[in-house]
């Protein structure tokens, strides 16, 4: 497993810029993706010694001038600006970027009327760890041929990284397995200890599906993007995701599915997909 997280998010937004976006030619001798260590030193306006030592795991304490420079050259969102900070101030163990925050599994009365207005859409509300705290009965309905509902509580995490059908039921399930390993990494990682627990299981039970992604997948999961998925009843669909973090202290994610196209929107709406309205809670 990595013990450089910030060598190794550094060095993959690196090498997934197109050096032509920063006004460098791309030239036909690159032997890797993305832009070298030098030019990234170079727009910086720092040593290309000090970027490999940053890469390298050898220097994890940036300062602010440093990481604002390098956040700019690699382009980086806000919600990877922030990922980077964390990551900094993660390399000193006295600094916790989350507290000692248990599991929320607890549905606040808020968030049930919530996912009661989402109805018949399909959401469904995840903790950190990846467990369904709450679902729509339209989830529920759509999860439940899926076998994703055979666990207590049900966990989209290991459904994935586990379970033999998930590499059927995702049609594109190495990037799903990727999303899901950066959603468990994202923020302080194995600094939280329920996370290091269900990392340590993983690292067992899935073996190197899991640990190659952990050394290589950095933590920042994408907050929307497109899923495709062969249902046994509703055949091939293509959903559009969108993940909305809560603020709130029980560290809870919304995630809706939505249909991207006019044959999964038929699909959804057609009798096998609409069960009698209800919550779901676990």
């Amino acid at each position: 497993m990595s013990e450089n997280e910030l060598g190794l998010f550094l060095r993959s937004r690196r090498e997934s810029i197109d050096p032509a976006a920063v006004g460098l030619p791309a030239g036909s001798r690159r032997r890797t993706p993305g832009l070298r260590r030098s030019e990234v030193a170079m727009l910086a306006g720092v040593s290309v010694e000090y970027v490999t030592r940053l890469e390298q795991g050898r220097d994890r304490h940036p300062s602010p001038p440093v990481l604002g420079a390098l956040a700019d050259v690699l382009r980086l969102s806000g919600n990877d600006r922030v990922h980077l900070y964390r990551l900094t101030k993660g390399a000193d163990a006295t600094f916790p970027c989350r507290a000692d925050l248990t599991p929320s599994r607890v549905l606040r009365p808020t968030l049930r009327a919530l996912i009661e207005r989402l109805e018949p859409s399909l959401a469904v509300l995840v903790n950190h760890l990846g467990d369904l705290v709450a679902r729509t009965a339209a989830f529920d309905a759509f999860a439940q041929p899926l076998g994703l509902l055979g666990t207590d509580p049900p966990n989209l995490l290991r459904y994935v990284l586990t379970s033999p059908r998930a590499r059927t039921v995702f049609l594109e399930w190495p990037a799903v397995a990727d999303h899901w390993v950066a959603t468990l990494k994202e923020g302080p990682f194995r600094a939280d200890p329920y996370v290091a627990a269900v990392a340590d299981e993983l690292s067992v039970i899935a073996g190197d599906d899991f640990t190659s992604r952990v050394a290589t997948v950095p933590g920042v999961p994408a907050p929307t993007g497109i899923l495709r998925v062969a249902h046994p009843a509703l055949g091939s669909l293509t959903l559009a995701y969108e993940s909305l973090e809560l603020p709130a202290d029980d560290s809870l994610r919304l995630i809706v599915y939505l249909p991207a196209d006019p044959a999964t929107t038929a699909a959804l709406e057609g009798p096998a997909a609409h069960p009698p309205l209800r919550l779901v809670a676990t």
